[in-house]
């Protein structure tokens, strides 16, 4: 049997096989972040189609920390009836599934929010987006958001959660000297800049407990001059071992890191092109002991395979794929081996700015040409 489908533990949550689904934002919510029917029956799909692990797109801990529209939320006990529901459903299908806390910082949408955008300093440069300083106090707010965010994951049923640290959002601003210019106790050293992602941790384990599984998503690197770098990403992820981090996912970029953002277009053929972060997961198996799950334009079961085989990561991660096709890992259990049939072309997101929710695009201009019926969203 392939190691990719043998059952493993993160602290208390037993999965049945390593594919972990990574946090995509759907834009299946309310215009006020709570669960909808849509966006509870996308996770049932996942939870059917065989996925160990389902990350929840990520949900905003507090009013000023949306990112998107119709974008999930756990910023208050009133979402608690739908988020209850999607645990509810994930697990009646022997699922697994735990909540993404995030909060986007300076990236926040403030023509949602209605609210102000905050972030560790006023960014610089002509295409960097506005906001402000954040005080001490609200960094300790923000804070407090995550530990309430994780509390109610944990009462609505859910496995675990997951802290986005990644992708240029609030604690990934706060780790990068790219955005990070504060001149106190969380700007300057490396310690610095990861105080606030370990008070994070450290107040979401006081609200939740130990056996409550809680895993964090980084960046491996930022790619932009200036910014977060490996070797940072290695200091940052032995401080949170030290600390009692269950899993780390590595990831990589930000909107400002050109053809090296989180979601690269192109074709990713050859085994070298479909692993975006095979050096950084190289570099933390060296030095990290702590469980790795690895993202990044995996795109078939081979490389999936050598991956684990090589132990280069733990897990494998998977989300555009997913968006195509739900029952991926299902198809190649059953020894239908064919690459995922993504063509990564982002396509994706439009439907999902517009206000339909996320689906594959391509997919459904396919059917359309073959004269077969196309799915409604």
């Amino acid at each position: 049997m392939s190691a990719l489908f043998e059952q493993t533990t993160i602290n208390s949550m037993t999965l049945k096989n390593r594919f972990v689904r990574s946090a995509t934002w759907e834009g299946m919510a309310t215009d006020e972040g709570s669960c909808t029917a849509q966006l509870i029956d996308l996770m049932t799909q996942l939870a059917d189609g065989g996925v160990g692990l389902i990350i929840s797109g990520h949900a905003y801990v507090s009013r000023e920390g949306q990112a998107g529209p119709k974008q999930m939320g756990i910023y208050e006990d009133r979402l608690l009836p739908g988020l209850t529901q999607m645990a509810s459903a994930v697990h009646a299908r022997n699922g697994k599934i735990i909540v993404q806390l995030a909060h986007a910082g300076c990236q926040a949408a403030t023509g949602l929010s209605g609210l102000p955008a905050i972030g560790p300093s006023i960014p610089e440069g002509e295409k960097a987006p506005v906001c402000r300083e954040m005080t001490t106090l609200e960094i300790a707010e923000v804070t407090a958001a995550f530990a309430a965010g994780a509390l109610r994951a944990q009462k609505a049923g859910f496995d675990g959660v997951q802290i986005h640290a990644a992708h240029g959002y609030l604690l990934s601003q706060f780790l990068s000297p790219y955005f990070n210019k504060r001149r106190d106790a969380y700007g300057g050293s490396i310690e610095n800049r990861a105080r606030i992602v370990l008070e994070v941790l450290g107040g979401i384990r006081r609200s939740i407990g130990k056996s409550f599984p809680v895993l964090i998503k980084m960046n491996s690197e930022d790619f932009v001059e200036g910014g977060f770098s490996r070797r940072d990403m290695l200091d940052v992820c032995k401080m949170l071992e030290s600390e009692g981090i269950d899993a780390i996912e590595l990831s990589g970029g930000t909107s400002f890191s050109g053809k090296y953002i989180p979601v690269r277009t192109g074709k990713f053929n050859t085994a070298d092109r479909q692993v975006f972060y095979r050096q950084a997961a190289k570099d933390y198996k060296t030095k990290i002991k702590t469980p790795l799950i690895l993202v990044g334009g995996i795109r078939s079961l081979e490389v999936a395979e050598q991956l684990v085989e090589q132990c280069q990561t733990d897990y494998v991660a998977f989300s555009r794929p997913l968006i195509r096709e739900p029952k991926l890992i299902q198809r190649w259990q059953s020894g239908d081996r064919a690459k995922a049939a993504c063509q990564s072309d982002n396509l994706c997101f439009k439907p999902a700015m517009a206000g339909q929710g996320i689906y594959c695009v391509t997919e459904e201009r396919e059917k359309k040409e073959k004269g077969q019926p196309a799915v409604k969203h």
